[in-house]
């Protein structure tokens, strides 16, 4: 069930505030619990026995963890941390990656001569990346000792399965909501307001401009396998950096209004990432909870950037692979990986990790990276090595023409227009973040945007949900 359907705008998150707002404060937690289950077994269907197993496993290893029995025997809190941590990287593994892995081991046992292997096919379970790295920061959290196990099955299920975050972040680590699981007390209107216009620019953000965008880039990309020309490769590239900008930041911004209709303050993921003056620096600013969930349980546990700056670019490397990975099983998702690795260890050498002093500097630096992250997202998007090859022959070779006829037909006026507001969204000042400022600005700007949005921007963006014109959101596949 996608947060920009029919479905969910006019049912579900309507029935869901209605019978939050209908039950004392108390019963908080448990309309959120059953809410979200509920959410993710219409959309995941079977597969919510395999969250189920998941909260239960996670669960009882907070438990052994934090109990008293074990809190004097360091080598068996260590043994349940390891068999956690154990089961939810092999739930990962088998679910999302063993039907890549078993595809290579065919490929080659081909290649040698010994025939074909069998190629495990599995139905990935939406939003497994997400809720497997909740539980695994859960219970290191409480290994280490930061924060205590969470005894209440419900508050624990409202946690993991929370719908507004579920499916594609951001990856809420649980301290930092641990005290909002207790606080029940609401200010139920109060919540609405400051959620709901939060919540109406990220449906604008995905319906109006991400899903405009996408006819554009998927046109370009389907020409890549044949002779695409470079104002062709140029438009789908460049299209498709604003499509997964608009789609990823704006279903975080629903995410994060939803969580506030409901009292939850979820951190923020996105702070205007195309403002950045580096690729170390758009990496503070995209995903940001993802990069902060592999700084502190992956970078900072292998080193960080103590040891020497070999072994610092090792870290690097090291997380920017799984990052990669992370996102999809696939080769291209591995070079996307390398080569932001491979930038950020380039602007160590360099010093470029550093923000320039002269603005003309700080202007040409900020090109520069997006042109560089733009580049990335040719491999992000293509669905084979061979089409991210050709797509970036054909920007970097100079290949003359017209555009491809399905491509113009795609860029019809409408888009064209999204696509240059777009742009000059992008080009603003690296100032604050525009959720952000809908969501607690104070003055006359903040206001204005709050009534534009709400108003305007979304009863729009729900016109064109009813006329069919959504897609699903793309994190919904990682």
């Amino acid at each position: 069930m996608s947060f920009a359907s029919p479905l969910f705008l006019w049912l579900f998150m309507p029935a869901t505030l209605l019978t939050f707002w209908a039950l004392p404060s108390r019963h908080r937690n448990a309309v959120v619990a059953a809410a979200s289950l509920l959410f993710y077994t219409w959309g995941a269907g079977p597969h919510t026995l395999l969250l189920l197993s998941a909260i239960a496993v996670n669960y009882g290893a907070g438990l052994a963890l934090d109990s008293a029995r074990l809190r004097g025997r360091p080598r068996a809190r260590r043994g349940v941390l390891l068999a956690a941590a154990g089961w939810n990287v092999a739930m990962l593994a088998v679910w999302k990656y063993a039907g890549f892995a078993t595809e290579q081991i065919d490929a080659l046992t081909a290649a040698l001569g010994l025939g074909h292997s069998p190629i495990v096919t599995l139905a990935l379970p939406i939003g497994i990346s997400f809720f497997t790295f909740h539980h695994l920061s859960y219970v290191v959290d409480v290994y280490r000792g930061s924060t205590p196990a969470q005894r209440s099955p419900v508050r624990f299920i409202t946690y993991i399965a929370m719908f507004p975050q579920l499916v594609a972040g951001p990856i809420v680590r649980y301290h930092e909501i641990a005290e909002q699981l207790g606080d029940t007390r609401r200010d139920r209107l109060g919540d609405l307001a400051a959620g709901f216009p939060r919540f109406a620019l990220g449906l604008a953000k995905k319906v109006i401009v991400a899903d405009s965008l996408a006819s554009v880039a998927d046109a370009a990309f389907a020409q890549a396998g044949g002779a695409v020309n470079t104002p062709t490769a140029w438009l789908g590239a460049s299209a498709f950096a604003l499509q997964i900008y608009f789609d990823f930041s704006g279903y975080s911004d629903m995410a994060v209004g939803l969580g506030l209709m409901f009292g939850f303050r979820l951190p923020e993921n996105f702070d205007r990432p195309y403002s950045a003056y580096s690729v170390t620096d758009f990496w503070r600013r995209w995903h940001m909870s993802l990069s902060r969930w592999f700084r502190d349980y992956v970078y900072i546990p292998l080193g960080g950037n103590r040891g020497g700056a070999p072994r610092t670019y090792r870290n690097l490397l090291i997380i920017f692979v799984l990052c990669g990975f992370w996102h999809g099983a696939d080769w291209t998702f591995l070079v996307w990986g390398l080569y932001h690795g491979a930038l950020l260890v380039v602007e160590r050498l360099l010093g470029w990790d550093r923000p320039p002093g002269a603005v003309w500097a700080l202007a040409l630096r900020r090109a520069a990276t997006l042109l560089l992250v733009v580049v990335g997202w040719v491999f992000f998007r293509a669905e084979s090595m061979t089409q991210a090859w050709g797509m970036l022959r054909a920007m970097f070779t100079w290949r003359p023409g017209e555009l491809d006829e399905f491509v113009a037909w795609a860029a019809n006026h409408q888009r064209t227009a999204v696509f240059a507001l777009a742009l000059a969204v992008v080009a603003l000042p690296a100032s604050r973040a525009l959720g952000p400022l809908i969501q607690t600005g104070r003055g006359t700007a903040a206001r204005l945007a709050r009534a534009a949005v709400t108003w305007v921007a979304a009863p729009y963006a729900a016109v064109l949900v009813a006329a069919g014109t959504f897609s699903p959101f793309l994190y919904y596949q990682f």
